[in-house]
C-alpha cells in the first residue's frame, strides 16, 4: 500500500499513542517529552510548507509529512532511558528510531519501497554527511527533512535563549556550561565555512555557533528565505557576547546567506 490520507491519519494516531506511553510524574521527563512532541508537530508543518513551495504532489507531501512525523521517534526512548538528548552520551537517536519503527511494525501496511525510504531518511537525518551511494529520491527527502528540522530547532533554541529568568533545561543545553568566550576549534570551523564539529563544543556559546553554522548545510531556496525572513542568524548572534571573533563569524555567515538568497532569486 502506498501513502494515502487514511494511512497517514492512522500513523499520526499511533505516534500520539506512543508518546503517551512516556508520560510520568517526573517533571523533567514530562517537559522534555512534550518538547520533542511539539517539535515533531512543527517539523511536520515546516516540511509541508517547504514541499508545497517546491511543487511536490499530494502523495509526496504525505510521504514528507510521515518522514517528519517519525524523524525523532527515537528521542522519547532515548530520554526515558538516558535522561539526555546527547547522542554521544547515550544512543544514536536516529538509529534507535528506525529500530523502534521496525520492532513495532509501524510501517508494515506500507509497500516495501515506501517503508525503505522512510527508514533510510530517518536514519540519515542527523548525520554530519549524507551517503553518496543513495538514490536521488532518498537524498531529496532527507535534505528536505534536514531543512525542516533545522528551521524548527533554530526557533526552539532562539526562543529559549531569549527568555529572561525562565526555567533552565540542561537537556536542551546539551549539558554544556555557560562560560565566557568561544573555543578555538569552533572559531576555526566557522571561519573555514563548514559545519562545527560536535567534539569542539566546550560551552553554550559554542553550541549557539554550531547552530549558526547550519547555514552551510541548507539545501533549498525556500529554506534560505525563511531563515532571512525570521532573522534567525541575527537572533542567535544577539545571545552571544560580542567580540572581534564573533563579528568575523557573523559577517561570514551573513554573507553566505546573502549569496544563497541571490542564487535562489535568480533561479526562481
Amino acid at each position: 500500500m502506498k501513502m494515502d490520507e487514511e494511512t497517514l491519519e492512522r500513523l499520526k494516531r499511533w505516534f500520539a499513542s506512543y508518546v503517551q506511553t512516556f508520560e510520568s510524574g517526573d517533571h523533567d521527563q514530562h517537559m522534555n517529552i512534550a518538547l520533542k512532541e511539539e517539535h515533531t508537530r512543527r517539523v511536520c508543518k515546516e516540511i509541508l510548507a517547504l514541499g508545497r513551495r517546491l511543487g511536490l504532489n499530494d502523495e509526496d507531501l504525505r510521504l514528507a509529512e510521515t518522514i517528519a512525523l517519525f524523524h525523532d521517534v527515537g528521542r522519547f526512548e532515548q530520554y526515558a532511558r538516558y535522561h539526555t538528548f546527547v547522542d554521544r552520551r547515550s544512543a544514536d537517536h536516529a538509529r534507535l528510531g528506525t529500530e523502534i519503527l521496525q520492532e513495532k511494525g509501524v510501517l508494515d501496511e506500507l509497500d516495501r519501497p515506501t517503508q525503505d525510504i522512510i527508514l533510510r531518511t530517518v536514519s540519515y537525518h542527523n548525520r554530519m554527511d549524507l551517503p553518496r551511494d543513495e538514490t536521488e529520491r532518498c537524498l531529496f527527502f532527507t535534505k528536505l527533512l534536514r531543512d525542516a528540522d533545522k528551521l524548527d530547532i533554530w526557533r526552539v533554541v532562539i526562543d529559549y535563549c531569549h527568555r529572561n529568568g525562565g526555567e533552565k533545561n540542561s537537556a536542551l543545553e546539551l549539558g554544556l556550561p555557560d562560560t565566557p568566550g568561544i573555543s578555538e576549534g569552533v572559531y576555526q570551523d566557522m571561519m573555514a565555512g563548514g559545519m562545527v564539529k560536535i567534539d569542539h563544543l566546550e560551552n553554550l556559546n559554542d553550541f549557539k555557533l554550531l547552530l549558526m553554522g547550519w547555514i552551510y548545510d541548507i539545501n533549498f531556496g525556500p529554506t534560505y528565505e525563511a531563515i532571512h525572513e525570521r532573522q534567525y542568524l541575527e537572533s542567535i548572534c544577539d545571545v552571544i557576547p560580542r567580540s572581534e571573533k564573533i563579528e568575523e563569524i557573523f559577517a561570514q555567515v551573513r554573507s553566505s546567506l546573502d549569496e544563497k538568497l541571490e542564487e535562489a532569486s535568480g533561479s526562481s
